[in-house]
This record gives C-alpha cells, sequence and structure tokens, in this order.
C-alpha cells in the first residue's frame, strides 16, 4: 500500500489492522471516483481564488486531475490494494507528476470533506437517473391507461372478487403512484442540494476558502453552511434519498406482484414479455415470471439498506469513523433500484392484457355495492340496503350480463372513478414535474 495519508514518523501499522480499518473501501470508492476527481478540481481553482496558490499551479495541478479523469475513464488507472482509498490515489498520482506540489492539494480540506461532497454529487446524479426511469413508468403506465380506459376487469380487496374495475383504472393508479414518488425525488434532490466542501474536519479552517464559488462550480444551489452540521448529514442526507427511492421500489413491487399474480394459470389476465419468462430446470411445461420476482424481491435489498443506516449514524455530533461504513449499503441500494427501474416501462408497455379473461371474471355478485347504492338514492337507509343486497346474493347464482357491468363502470363518475379516470390531469400533473408544462386544470 502507499503511504498512509495520516502516516506518522516511526509508527508502524499493523497489516491486519490496516485491513479491517480499510475495509472495502477501494472498491466501492471506484464508484465515488469521478465525484472525487471533479470536487478535487473545484477545491484546487478555489485555492487559488483565495491566493492560496498561484495560477500556474492551478493550471498544472488541474491538467493533472484531467489526465488522471482520463486515465479512469479509460480504464487505463486502476483502483486497487495499493491505495487506501480513492482520496489517497488521487494525492498519490498528484505527487508522482507533480512532486511536492502535488502535496498541497490538500490543503484546507479533510478526507471525510471528500467523501461528503462526492456522495453528495454522486446522490444528486443518481436521483436525476432514477427520476428519469420513474418518468418513463409513469408515461407508460398512462400508455396503457389510454389504451384500455373502459376495459373491464374485476376489482380486488383481500385477493376477492369486490367490484367491477377496469385496466385503465389499474394501470392509472401506478402512473398516479409513480408521479407522487416522482415528486418525492425532486424534493429529496433540492433538500440535499447543498455544498458541504471546505468544512474540513468539521469545525471550519484557519483559511479565506472560496466556498461559495467551489458550490458554484460544483453545480450545487448552496453551501451547506454550519462544519458540525455538514458532519452529521453524512448518513442523514443518504437515508433520505434511500427513504425516496424506496417509496419507488415499492411501486415497483406492488407491479411486480400484481403482474406475477395476474400472469399465473389461475388468473391467466396477462402475459409478460417472452424475454422476461424463464424456465424450469426440471420441469419442461414451466414460464416462471422471474423478472417480475426479482423486482418485487428488490425493495428488500433497499429496505435493508435503510436500516443498516439508521443503525450506523446513531452518534454523537463530529466524525467518527463508524461513517465510513455508510457508503456500502447506500451504493448497494442505489445500484439495485437504477437497475430494476430501468426495466419497469418497457415491461408495462410489452404486457400483453387477455381482456376477455379479465371481463369473463367479473360475476354478478361484484355489483352489489351499486345495488346497495342505488337502493338507498330511493330512501333506503344503507344499512338496510346492505342487508337486503346481502340476502340477495345468498338466494340467487345469476350470471352477470357484460353490459351490466359496463354499466357499473360508466356510473363511477366521481374523480378517479372508472368513468372519470383524469388522465389528462396525472399526464399534466406529471409534465409539470418536469418543466414541461406549467398549469393544470384538468379537474
Amino acid at each position: 500500500m502507499t503511504q498512509l495519508l495520516w502516516q506518522k514518523s516511526g509508527i508502524k501499522t499493523d497489516p491486519s489492522i490496516m485491513r479491517f480499518l480499510a475495509g472495502n473501501d477501494i472498491v466501492l470508492d471506484r464508484v465515488l471516483f469521478s465525484y472525487d476527481i471533479k470536487a478535487t478540481k473545484a477545491h484546487t481553482r478555489a485555492l487559488g481564488i483565495a491566493g492560496l496558490l498561484n495560477q500556474t499551479q492551478v493550471d498544472r495541478l488541474v491538467g493533472e486531475l484531467g489526465k488522471l479523469e482520463m486515465l479512469w475513464e479509460n480504464e487505463e488507472f486502476v483502483l486497487d490494494e495499493r491505495f487506501e482509498d480513492g482520496h489517497s490515489a488521487i494525492e498519490s498520482f498528484l505527487t508522482d507528476q507533480l512532486g511536492e506540489l502535488g502535496g498541497r492539494v490538500h490543503l484546507g480540506r479533510s478526507r471525510n470533506d471528500q467523501v461528503l461532497v462526492a456522495t453528495r454529487l454522486y446522490m444528486i446524479d443518481s436521483i436525476d437517473i432514477l427520476s428519469a426511469h420513474v418518468h418513463a413508468c409513469s408515461n407508460a403506465a398512462l400508455t396503457r391507461a389510454k389504451q384500455h380506459e373502459f376495459d373491464p376487469m374485476p376489482g380486488y380487496t383481500h385477493l376477492q372478487r369486490a367490484v367491477p374495475s377496469t385496466v385503465g383504472l389499474w394501470m392509472s393508479s401506478f402512473a398516479e403512484s409513480f408521479t407522487d414518488s416522482l415528486e418525492l425525488l425532486k424534493h429529496t434532490r433540492q433538500w440535499i442540494d447543498a455544498c458541504p466542501l471546505g468544512t474540513a474536519a468539521g469545525y471550519g479552517i484557519n483559511l479565506p476558502l472560496a466556498r461559495n464559488e467551489v458550490a458554484q462550480m460544483l453545480g450545487f444551489s448552496r453551501v451547506m453552511i454550519n462544519p458540525m452540521a455538514a458532519q452529521a448529514s453524512r448518513g442523514k442526507h443518504e437515508l433520505q434519498v434511500l427513504s425516496a427511492m424506496w417509496q419507488v421500489m415499492q411501486d415497483i413491487r406492488r407491479l411486480a406482484w400484481d403482474l406475477s399474480l395476474f400472469s399465473s394459470a389461475e388468473f391467466g389476465f396477462v402475459h409478460m414479455p417472452s424475454d422476461t419468462i424463464t424456465g424450469s430446470s426440471i420441469m419442461p411445461n414451466k414460464k416462471n415470471p422471474d423478472l417480475a420476482e426479482l423486482l418485487r424481491a428488490s425493495s428488500a435489498v433497499v429496505a435493508g439498506a435503510i436500516s443498516e443506516l439508521q443503525q450506523i449514524i446513531s452518534l454523537p455530533s463530529g466524525y467518527h469513523r463508524d461513517l465510513q461504513l455508510t457508503k456500502a449499503p447506500l451504493i448497494r441500494a442505489i445500484q439495485v433500484t437504477l437497475d430494476a427501474s430501468a426495466l419497469v416501462a418497457d415491461v408495462i408497455l410489452r404486457t400483453e392484457f387477455d381482456l376477455q379473461r379479465m371481463s369473463a371474471a367479473i360475476d354478478s355478485a361484484m355489483l352489489a355495492t351499486d345495488r346497495a347504492v342505488d337502493l338507498t338514492s330511493q330512501g333506503v337507509s344503507f344499512r338496510q340496503a346492505y342487508q337486503t343486497v346481502a340476502d340477495e346474493i345468498a338466494n340467487t347464482n345469476e350470471d352477470v350480463e357484460s353490459t351490466s357491468a359496463m354499466e357499473s363502470i360508466h356510473a363511477r363518475v366521481s374523480i378517479g372513478g372508472c368513468a372519470n379516470l383524469c388522465l389528462d390531469e396525472i399526464q399534466c400533473r406529471l409534465d409539470q414535474l418536469t418543466n414541461q408544462t406549467t398549469r393544470c386544470d384538468c379537474i
């Protein structure tokens, strides 16, 4: 391993202790490395603004950082066990290229300063990518809702047939849920959009650091002012990001549950794309909805990471080495969320609906609520109407006419009901969240 940034003269480090201290940081820092380089460029320029480096020194350092960035992108520079972490690798590279000047880049910052800003940039980029995926999911669900707005299917509660519903209502439920999650992601992005770089070890630094300029260079909307608050945000901000991502994964889990359930032979309502289905290693007849099942399970990874973070950040003020362990659950959960969410819109658009089978699954008992409401509108108390209809159901086995189901569907004129899905309103709100329109007056 190269010289440790914190190594003191005459002190020998036990290799087994060092391996435990480093953990898998070098592997995790491969995800954050490009952000660390970007932040180091900004910090170097800020040192120049503050008069702590002259322009020639700034140009040389930024030039070498650009070379390192290119080597990294081209896989010609490798983060491996030679380095304790990504920060050490950057300083080692600069020192190899520029000698003593390379060691000056760390002036006015700590390693935790670096990981705070790199992680914040990574989370913002991840939210932006996820937001695009969620927008696509909502649009895909809206497309299917518009295609099948009045196509009947059973509505369920407790997995029991309840009332006539429509494919449009089912699909638009996901459109609105994904739109809700997109709004939460937007608010979360705004909440974490503050630059922590320049807070050093958590108590400020006795140098006139150009913190506002650094924030602007890195694309942040503001500076995180208090150094102790910046330190305390580590883990806390990660937790909020994962909480917002869990909401997306909960939408995906519910959709995956529906698809796996409705694609079973017992329902037969949907046929998932053939490239999302696998066979059995022993049963030639099997067609397994493996993609849906793994999408369903992926939310557990995010929930587990949230729990892990909650336990790690139970700490007093100031930096503690415990916080090193926040990186693994964060990166693991973000990668699972991005990978899963990237697949969902296409699955929604390519899943086939067996409309005939859906319609045929609606029976006469499912019109009971409509019948009770009709009786109530004629002056009968609802409780009396309820009992009357319950008695009728117990004494009849008639099949419902398809026209009766359609009458029930078209009678649901309340906002959001089968006959009034307000799809344009959901679309308008979705577009607002992506700055494509400024006004919604559909309702």
